[in-house]
């Protein structure tokens, strides 16, 4: 659909957004090897991984001097610490002395890194402060010549951006159109409510694809029909010359075309009414009234229950999904008052397997799950592992993994030529022509 204009839906006039730049894409077939190839694997790692900024920590989850995050990615391991003047500094998690990880925490507190090798301890400024006989050192004693190596690091909206090119460029130039729309949320401290991660058996952009799409919503997801409108004429995609994508989708609604005219009031949608102050009774023939009257309370209401932002935000964002694929591993689904955040990161050794991490940052937990459909857990300032098939990530991640799981085995044959791509797909496109950018 086109983007950057108003677009009658029944009764409703919805907000669309001001497109976005929309760059031309290519017809290149996608080809099973992307995801199965160790030798383009190391393309990518080589070419791109290296090259673009990463989401990894949470400024909230290190509040004091000393207190760290680790993030791996591929190979790497990354330690984020809190400074001194209260800024963030990166560094690789590697000793200088004979190459050791310096912990396998995967945060904590500390004065020093203590190598478990040799003792070697290293300042969380990345200063070599001591080391075992410093006089026995034919090139002189090391805490004379040596630091750990860091990394160029940013906050912004509340997150920790690491990137392994010294000569990287600017976040904000990086991120471009996402810069001002994730300003406006306000999500530098909301509370995180869900963090769970599992290994997956498939290519980190197999997730990324499916995220890239609305168009297996309906079949995958058929529950979110009684939440969202499913149907690809009344959602606005965006591309940008950044890399980065965006879809807006319909919220506070059920999907026309999966649900007909007269559907029933869904209890979650009647239970959010009720915490705006709109009685579902007033709705009963004519449910799709309610995202404009939900719209309309939140504006009236939110300032005096502390939702200070909504002034920043189109009505459209009080009730719609915005879903943003960050180039090149995460996706994040902004609803008026929560994001949920999900991160794909590569195998170190096995292009057919990835790390899927699944976030819930919310400013409203009382409204979290009618808006949002996430099942949410007490789990703040925790980070749970699960094994895959074992225990649940909730029922949309299970069937998001799940289906990403057997695509990955059908990408092996050599009966898949390169799929066969409708127009709502373009993002899936876009997202393998930046890829290819990066490693020409």
């Amino acid at each position: 659909m086109a983007t950057g204009e108003n677009q009658r839906v029944g009764n409703e006039v919805t907000d669309l957004a001001p497109g976005w730049d929309n760059p031309e894409i290519s017809e290149l077939p996608i080809e099973g090897f992307r995801y199965t190839s160790v030798d383009f694997y190391e393309k990518e790692w080589n070419e791109m991984w290296t090259k673009v900024w990463l989401l990894l920590g949470r400024v909230s989850e290190m509040p004091s001097k000393g207190d760290y995050q680790v993030e791996e990615v591929g190979v790497e391991s990354i330690i984020m610490v809190r400074q001194d003047d209260d800024s963030i500094r990166a560094f690789y998690n590697v000793c200088q002395h004979r190459g050791s990880r310096l912990t396998n925490n995967t945060q904590g507190h500390a004065e020093v890194f203590r190598c478990p090798y040799h003792s070697w301890e290293w300042s969380f400024d990345g200063t070599l402060l001591s080391v075992q006989d410093p006089e026995d050192f034919p090139r002189g004693n090391p805490c004379e010549e040596l630091t750990l190596v860091e990394l160029p690091c940013e906050v912004f909206a509340g997150f920790v951006w690491v990137n392994l090119d010294p000569d990287c460029k600017p976040l904000k130039e990086y991120l471009g159109p996402l810069w001002d729309e994730w300003l406006a949320y306000e999500i530098d401290d909301w509370s995180r409510v869900l963090k769970i991660s599992t290994q997956v058996p498939c290519n980190w952009k197999v997730i990324q694809d499916n995220f890239c799409e609305s168009y297996h919503l309906p079949t995958v997801h058929p529950q979110l029909a009684d939440s969202h409108e499913e149907n690809y004429a009344y959602t606005q995609f965006d591309m940008s010359d950044e890399g980065h994508n965006r879809m807006i989708m319909m919220g506070a609604t059920l999907s026309r075309s999966m649900r007909g005219e007269n559907p029933d009031l869904p209890v979650s949608l009647a239970e959010r009414m009720k915490h705006w102050d709109l009685d579902p009774k007033d709705f009963d023939q004519r449910v799709y009234d309610v995202r404009l009257a939900l719209q309309r309370k939140m504006r009236e209401l939110g300032p005096s229950r502390g939702h200070t932002h909504y002034s920043n935000l189109r009505d459209s964002q009080l009730t719609d999904s915005h879903h943003y694929n960050l180039f090149p591993n995460c996706s994040l689904t902004f609803s008026a008052d929560g994001v949920l955040l999900q991160r794909m990161r590569p195998d170190p050794l096995d292009p057919q397997s990835c790390l899927f991490d699944h976030w819930y940052y919310t400013k409203n937990t009382e409204l979290a799950d009618s808006a949002t459909n996430i099942e949410l857990t007490d789990t703040e300032g925790l980070h749970e592992t699960v094994k895959y098939g074992e225990q649940s990530m909730g029922l949309i991640p299970d069937q998001d993994i799940a289906i990403s799981v057997m695509q990955q085995l059908g990408l092996r044959s050599s009966g898949f030529k390169g799929g066969f791509l409708s127009s709502q797909e373009s993002r899936i496109r876009r997202f393998h022509d930046v890829i290819d950018s990066y490693i020409k």
